[in-house]
């Protein structure tokens, strides 16, 4: 506490100085806490009248200047407790400084002048110094001469590739002229309706002008897509001297698990040694395994990774093996000779091959014998009862595998660090599933290794491309891209789908197009796995260049003028909760700095800084929050980690703390993915989209019709959940002013598409009841009619084209994401907003059953398979109906004579839009390869047959004139 001599002001950093009787200036005769004149005069201000440090009042000539409050009191007793009872202070339950002193009346934290002035006074100390000491290192000559960077380090690490105007011009005129033709074709829609058909006319328009608020929804956060490109040898030529540590930046990658029995260890196996084998320092790479179900298989197979790794993680360097996982290198069909110059790579590649079936029927045995639980639990090998034997009440479990102690490759080098956790799990509490797991791999891996950036992975997704952490470090270690870049986003590829895509797994026209179209506004959403961090973004800071906040009076303004109480308190909360994390950011200092502070009075400023409310009752992680650049601090005991990283894993860690609601994986939805980004991007923040030219991460998709179906159901109801939650787009972040309206736009579209489902049902009915009835949505058409309809359909073409254009994507792969639009709107996405709305206002939560049936042993075996469920329903319902309108019409035409043929055209053509876009559904109820569903054609249109004559024979719109039809179709029936 001394500096020279003279004791040092414990707020401002300055020299305490000498009081008017020339002494030693002591603000509290009590505990002699030193403080200075100038911060004691402002404490007694600011209403703060007892020392700080044991709650004493101040005293003046022995006489009181003011009386301690209760409050003032009982944080003293509470501190001393702390005090007695260690460093950490694990007994306390709750922040030791009350929040009556903690915010003042307008709403701000009393600390952040106190940091503000010690980090201002600090740095210009440090300045001065540094200056000194290299003006008196440096000779004057040098002084004016700076070291030069190499040409190539000092250039750009990626750069935008704007479209061509040629594409973008054209591109953003067909919108326009589309927009246009859009307003007039609902005007002469709803100024000509349908006086014989009104009921149909209206749902028809009224579903028209949804699906356009839809597309509009859909189509503008298109309107400035972007390319990227990134310069990996410029990155390493910066960062990487020959000669020179690397000063590459440590990622921490996350991979989760929960069941072995439905993700097999063998997947998640490969997804780690490709992890391992990435092409990076290894210094710098570690990999967290989350095992969500406690599974003692997870636990083995994991340690035959650690030892199989060894020898797989050399191999691949030394020939630099793509992909890395050794399950998808060894299946390609390719010439593995190519490119290969070494000799010995045969060799080599022969012996590993060899081991790698070892090791898959090692894993082999472990699942096998996880098939039957024992009655006693599982017995690890030293003898003692697996921890996790009860999946919903364990303790929480560390274990490192590979790491800088632990076992090197069979050429002595260092691996990767591997880390086994298992959190904690108790009965009573909610521990929100995989949103939550991920919360607590970000506690564990600060305290044991702190990597300034994260990298998270499903645990089916292995690293494709070795080489692209780099790809992702060229923006986020770029000096004036990555300042305020949360996240980088990897498109998500697929293996073992086929050729056609029947169900639009690719997903094609997502990542290549609308993801593109939004990282020319503020960045890609994000979509659960292949994603690089900024840590500090996770922590709920905003960037460092964060936009200012909007006045307070202009706030009270605009909500004045909309007249809205409650929209009023709303926005100001907002403001509020901005203007908070304003002063968590002003706090981002680095304590290892206080070397006036020793670890307890460290503690006690980080309880006063109310850290503990956010981050939880850690000081070894709030320490490590604070550190920008990531790495341990220097206040962190190795011994003692494991032990603090076990404890920020317990299940009642985040009690009363902003994790999952402000800082981390957000809780709230299934779709937890799309609610981090989101708050992300409302905190002033943006992403990047990284396309590199070999996939950087490649998965497994559900094939089969069923399955898929139950994806997009998931995906949906976690839409559905956000709308009905405070997160919202419609209403959420306006107060702050930093989320772009494009983007917001796009956020938007991503939780009402569910929605769409409704019309969309009764837009696909509307053909079979049109042709069953006689009646039509449409008058007959005149000439400003048809040219405006005509108009529409060729905008819409011409729209599709020009993306197709740019974007690269193909003309398949467009009508098959089209198909499956309506085939998941009228079945998952119509459950999903049912089962939202039950399960947000009722608590009521639906599973639907699947029964699986044997597949075909062919090579897409899985596609073929059909598990009958209740959202299979609709879609058939419909399928089946205007299949039966479509006989039902040609019948009627028949029998009506040649003038019904003309209105049968443009109900038949409706009819048969339904038709195409749900025959890969109708291909999918089959469960057959290449083979036309005949059977189910023919017995529609048997029953089809059947219910026309039926119709004919009872439809009261048959004239008299008609009488002797009517009389031979019942002959006919009769017969």
């Amino acid at each position: 506490m001394m500096e020279s001599g003279a004791p040092i002001c414990n707020i401002c950093g300055e020299q305490v100085g000498l009081s008017a009787k020339r002494e030693v200036f002591m603000a509290c005769h009590e505990c002699n806490y030193p403080i200075c004149q100038h911060c004691l005069d402002y404490e007694i201000k600011e209403g703060r009248n007892a020392c700080m440090h044991c709650g004493t009042p101040y005293t003046d000539d022995d006489t009181v200047v003011a009386e301690a409050s209760e409050d003032h009191t009982q944080v003293a007793s509470h501190l001393d407790t702390a005090q007695d009872s260690g460093i950490h202070a694990r007994n306390v339950s709750s922040v030791s400084i009350v929040d009556s002193e903690n915010i003042n009346d307008s709403g701000n934290p009393i600390w952040k002048h106190r940091v503000e002035t010690w980090k201002e006074k600090k740095n210009k100390k440090k300045r001065a110094a540094k200056k000194e000491k290299n003006e008196a290192e440096i000779p004057p000559e040098q002084q004016m001469e700076e070291k030069p960077e190499s040409g190539e380090a000092a250039q750009p690490l990626s750069r935008v590739v704007p479209l061509p105007k040629s594409q973008l011009a054209p591109y953003r005129t067909v919108i326009i002229m589309r927009l246009i033709i859009l307003a007039l074709f609902f005007h002469y829609r709803v100024t000509h309706p349908v006086d014989s058909a009104f009921g149909l006319w209206l749902t028809s328009v009224i579903c028209e002008i949804w699906f356009a608020f839809s597309w509009v929804l859909d189509q503008f956060p298109k309107w400035s897509p972007i390319n990227r490109e990134t310069y990996i040898d410029r990155l390493s030529a910066r960062y990487e001297r020959e000669g020179e540590p690397s000063e590459l930046a440590a990622v921490d990658f996350f991979v989760s698990t929960v069941d072995p029995l439905k993700e097999p260890p063998l997947i998640t196996a490969n997804t780690v040694l490709s992890i391992l084998a990435v092409d990076y320092p290894v210094d710098k790479v570690s990999c967290y395994v989350s095992d969500d179900g406690a599974a003692m298989l997870t636990f083995e197979s994991l340690a035959e990774t650690a030892d199989f790794a060894r020898k797989w993680v050399p191999f691949c360097k030394k020939f630099s093996i793509e992909p890395r996982a050794p399950e998808f290198y060894f299946s390609q069909k390719f010439d593995y000779l190519k490119d290969k110059i070494q000799p010995s790579f045969v060799k080599e590649r022969r012996a590993m091959k060899r081991d790698y079936e070892e090791y898959k029927v090692r894993i082999n045995t472990l699942v096998a014998k996880a098939q039957k639980t024992p009655d006693e639990g599982w017995t690890m090998a030293d003898g003692t009862p697996w921890p996790g034997n009860n999946s919903r009440d364990h303790p929480g479990m560390i274990q490192v595998f590979l790491g800088n102690t632990g076992a090197h490759d069979i050429e002595g080098n260092e691996l990767p660090r591997l880390v086994y956790v298992s959190r904690e799990k108790r009965p009573g509490y909610q521990h929100h599933k995989k949103a939550g797991a991920e919360n607590a791999l970000v506690r564990v891996s600060a305290v044991l290794t702190n990597a300034p950036f994260i990298l998270n992975l499903d645990c089916d997704h292995y690293v494709n491309n070795s080489k692209a952490i780099r790809e992702a470090m060229c923006f986020l270690m770029d000096p004036q891209v990555g300042r305020d870049v949360c996240y980088v986003q990897f498109p998500q590829r697929f293996d073992g789908i086929d050729k056609n895509d029947r169900y639009a797994n690719r997903n094609t026209v997502f990542f290549d197009v609308n993801m593109k179209g939004l990282d020319g506004i503020q960045g890609p959403v994000y979509v659960g796995t292949g994603c690089v961090f900024n840590r500090q973004a996770l922590y709920g800071y905003g960037p460092s260049s964060l936009p200012s906040l909007p006045k307070t009076s202009s706030s009270f303004s605009w909500c004045c003028c909309r007249g809205k109480k409650p929209t009023k308190e709303k926005d100001l909360s907002e403001v509020y909760r901005d203007a908070k994390r304003e002063d968590l950011n002003a706090a981002i200092f680095n304590l290892r700095e206080l070397d006036s502070y020793d670890e307890h009075e460290r503690s006690l400023l980080i309880s006063q800084m109310s850290f503990e409310k956010t981050f939880g009752l850690s000081s070894v992680f709030i320490e490590s929050t604070m550190m920008e650049n990531g790495g341990l601090p220097e206040s962190a005991n190795p011994s003692t980690l494991i032990k603090e990283a076990i404890h920020v894993i317990s299940c009642g860690y985040e009690e009363k703390t902003a994790w999952g609601k402000e800082i981390g994986w957000i809780y709230g939805s299934v779709t937890e993915d799309i609610l981090t980004g989101f708050k992300m991007h409302c905190r002033g923040w943006r992403s990047i989209y990284c396309m590199p030219l070999r996939p950087a991460f490649k998965g497994s998709a559900p094939i089969n019709l069923s399955d898929r179906l139950h994806q997009v159901l998931r995906w949906a109801l976690g839409s559905v959940e956000i709308f009905l939650s405070r997160h919202c787009p419609l209403w959420y972040g306006f107060g702050g002013g930093r989320l772009k309206w494009l983007q917001r736009l796009a956020y938007i579209n991503t939780i009402v598409y569910p929605f769409t489902s409704l019309p969309l049902v009764a837009y696909c009915s509307l053909p079979a009841i049109c042709l069953l009835t006689g009646k039509f949505i449409i008058p007959t058409l005149s000439n400003l009619a048809s040219v405006l309809f005509l108009g529409l359909f060729l905008s819409i073409i011409v729209t599709s084209v020009l993306e197709l254009r740019w974007s690269g994507v193909s003309i398949e792969a467009l009508w098959r994401n089209e198909q499956f639009w309506v085939i998941g709107g009228v079945s998952a996405h119509l459950f999903a907003v049912f089962q939202g709305f039950l399960k947000m206002l009722a608590g009521l939560d639906t599973n639907f059953t699947v029964t699986a049936k044997a597949a075909e042993d062919t090579e897409f075996g899985e596609l073929y398979i059909l598990k009958w469920t209740t959202v299979l329903i609709p879609p058939t319902t419909i399928l089946i109906m205007n299949l039966v309108g479509v006989v039902a019409g040609f019948s009627d035409a028949l029998n009506s004579g040649y003038e019904s043929w003309g209105p049968l055209f443009g109900k038949v053509f409706f009819a048969f839009w339904v038709i195409l876009h749900l025959y890969p559904f109708l291909k999918g109820l089959m469960g057959r390869q290449n083979r036309t569903p005949t059977i189910v054609v023919l017995w529609s249109v048997l029953l089809a047959s059947v219910f026309s004559l039926v119709w004919v024979k009872i439809d009261p719109f048959v004239s008299t004139n008609d009488s002797s039809t009517a009389a031979q179709t019942c002959i006919a029936i009769d017969c």
